[in-house]
């Protein structure tokens, strides 16, 4: 399944995984930029990790406060918890988001070591089961077909061995309840001691347990706000928000800007890839994705 989603100068198209790989990967992504000169600038929210290669063209990222600069060609993401200042120039640009139990199967390195920074896909050998991409790509040509090039190397990996798959997609499925909000909600639901938690969390998807469920709080909110820019803050609001100070907090702790400041930038990238990516998957954000796949939410 696919969907194309974008206007102009940019184009955006994305495809779910094979069935085998849907509980590894939320969908492969391309996007074309083909403004004539400068760039497309955009802020990315907190999400799980991605793969991103230019095939050609350049990206400009910063983390958090981290300065705007030129990333690698070939390069890694691991799970942010702080929104991402970008800018690409006109060019050809394949991703694919990794979920938790993808980063566990295909990355040889625990999550918390690669959250919040870049890595060359080249150089760190934790990332060399994806090297083979860049052969897939490197010369262009017709999209569905680079995707199910991508797609036929994803499954090859799937004879390494799985690495706690039942414990990690049980975490995965409790920080989409919206029911638990605590920490000790978790180690409840995963039957796991407070120390068993935050070592599985961190290891696999980047970050303590507390500062994950606060993130999955703020997503749902601005999940909503990026399908439909025309409502108020206040009516995104996820139910476990006291009051719109709380959120104002979360936002500026994720985001570095204000909700107003946000909602005043141009989102060419975001806006686009929010319905693309609800319309093939089902979520507007990669935070939200269901390991269990689109087809079990319908």
């Amino acid at each position: 399944m696919a969907a194309q989603t974008g206007s102009g100068a940019l184009r955006l198209r994305f495809f779910l995984p094979s069935a085998e790989l849907a509980p590894y990967i939320t969908t492969y992504y391309f996007t074309e930029a083909a403004q004539a000169d400068g760039v497309v600038e955009d802020y990315l929210h907190p999400e799980w990790a991605n793969i991103r290669l230019v095939a050609p063209g350049a990206i400009f990222a910063g983390i958090g406060a981290g300065e705007v600069a030129r990333v690698p060609d070939f390069v890694a993401t691991g799970p942010t918890s702080v929104a991402t200042r970008f800018g690409l120039q006109s060019g050809r640009y394949w991703g694919i988001g990794l979920l938790p139990a993808g980063w566990a199967r295909f990355v040889d390195a625990p999550a918390n070591v690669h959250a919040d920074h870049y890595t060359d896909v080249a150089a760190d050998p934790a990332f060399a089961a994806f090297r083979p991409l860049k052969d897939i790509i490197r010369a262009g040509g017709d999209v569905a077909a680079e995707a199910a090039a991508i797609d036929a190397h994803m499954k090859s990996l799937l004879a390494r061995p799985p690495r706690d798959d039942a414990r990690i997609f049980g975490l995965h499925k409790a920080l989409l309840d919206e029911e638990i909000d605590t920490v000790g909600g978790l180690a409840e639901r995963m039957g796991l001691s407070a120390r068993s938690l935050e070592r599985l969390a961190n290891q696999v998807f980047g970050f303590p347990p507390k500062l994950l469920l606060r993130r999955q709080r703020f997503l749902r909110s601005l999940a909503q706000f990026m399908l439909d820019p025309s409502l108020k803050w206040l009516n995104t609001l996820d139910w476990h928000y006291h009051d719109q100070a709380h959120f104002t907090r979360d936002f500026r702790r994720f985001m570095t800007i204000s909700p107003r400041e946000y909602a005043r930038l141009d989102h060419p990238v975001l806006r686009a890839a929010a319905i693309g990516r609800s319309q093939v998957a089902g979520e507007a954000v990669q935070g939200l994705h269901d390991p269990a796949g689109p087809t079990a939410r319908d």
